[in-house]
């Protein structure tokens, strides 16, 4: 019995190395006990069936209506079938329930057991092959500002909008910030990644938000200890936005905190306001302003995943790939249903069809 329990040890330990690199400390205990049992110690029951789950269930399981989810694996370009290294075989819908169970809720591999009938080994492989399709194919659509939600047309209707809900900016087309994102405390480096004024361990992701509810791009991750103005200019948006968001010879505008500094093409609150006029303007400024904030807490409020540091290992997990491909899940959610942001200024969103164009395909 001994004997074979470490026969069975051996043969998943260069398994159980690979999926270290991408797995949190609580799932590789879990890891480690399932592959130390015997193969009727957990669920083997049937995969996942959506026709078997009400419409109510599914929304609150995967954060999408029936219908949108076989539209999003369709647009998504899910393969019919991921093979893991391991030759772990789950189809492409299968491994999209997956991934959007996983950043519903802060659930273990364990716990997706009974509702996969997979074992955690195979749960990390399929979670993982997912993740890497999405990001691989639409991480763009947050990294890169080459997007047509960035053209003229569009740009000179966010101004409209904005300028509509009472900014007395005229040419500021969307807002940015940085957000900090609590992670569990990492073995090394642990100075660099403390921010002091959140006093947490943290990365810093900076992004732009636009009036139709569309978060358009996204950098980082970053230390936790840097500050907004050090991810302003590491992400190098400034000099594209300054190239090709220009209408008539007029620069149009981002606006954010007083963290940044005062460009033509980034406008801040006045400091140290001396006149009612001034004091004004930043009233007015940052009303429109707070989209912003409400932009990175529908994130986390709707893949609560994200929003759990205990489980964000930075050493040993793609945080950042798990929180920019949220960002796209949340812009497919708006796509789709609308959001706070794009109900507050009246902007309609993409279609999700124009908003998920492939990396392949610009």
């Amino acid at each position: 019995m001994v004997y074979s329990s470490l026969r069975r040890w051996q043969c998943h330990f260069g398994e159980l190395l690979e999926l270290y690199a991408v797995t949190d400390d609580d799932d590789i205990g879990t890891i480690m006990e399932m592959m130390l049992m015997e193969e009727t110690g957990f669920s083997t029951g049937p995969r996942i069936n959506l026709e078997q789950l009400n419409d109510e269930d599914i929304l609150t399981m995967f954060r999408f209506e029936r219908n949108d989810i076989y539209t999003l694996h369709n647009l998504l370009g899910m393969p019919e079938f991921f093979q893991g290294y391991n030759r772990t075989k789950a189809t492409g819908l299968e491994a999209l329930l997956l991934l959007l169970r996983r950043l519903a809720y802060p659930n273990r591999l364990i716990d997706l057991n009974k509702l996969s009938g997979r074992s955690p080994p195979e749960l990390s492989i399929i979670i993982n092959m997912a993740l890497n399709h999405i990001y691989e194919r639409f991480g763009h659509l947050v990294t890169d500002m080459n997007q047509p939600f960035f053209d003229l047309a569009n740009l000179l209707r966010y101004c409209d909008v904005i300028t509509e809900k009472g900014a007395p900016l005229e040419t500021c087309f969307g807002f940015i910030d940085g957000t900090v994102r609590p992670v569990a405390r990492p073995s090394q480096d642990q100075r660099n990644y403390f921010s002091g004024h959140k006093r947490v361990h943290a990365i810093k992701f900076q992004s732009i938000m636009l009036p139709n509810g569309i978060i358009g791009n996204m950098f980082g991750p970053i230390e936790g200890s840097r500050h907004d103005s050090f991810m302003l200019h590491e992400s190098n948006i400034l000099p594209y936005i300054e190239a090709h968001m220009n209408h008539q010879g007029n620069p149009l505008s981002l606006y954010g905190d007083p963290a940044y500094p005062l460009r033509p093409h980034l406008l801040c609150p006045f400091r140290n306001a001396a006149t009612e006029e001034q004091r004004l303007f930043n009233r007015q400024m940052s009303t429109v302003r707070e989209s912003v904030e409400w932009g990175f807490g529908l994130i986390v409020q709707n893949w609560a995943y994200l929003d759990f540091r205990k489980n964000l290992k930075i050493l040993l997990q793609p945080v950042d790939k798990y929180y920019k491909v949220g960002t796209i899940l949340t812009n497919c959610q708006n796509c789709l249903y609308g959001n706070l942001v794009s109900a507050f200024f009246d902007c309609e969103p993409p279609a999700l069809n124009d908003y998920l164009i492939p990396i392949d395909q610009q």
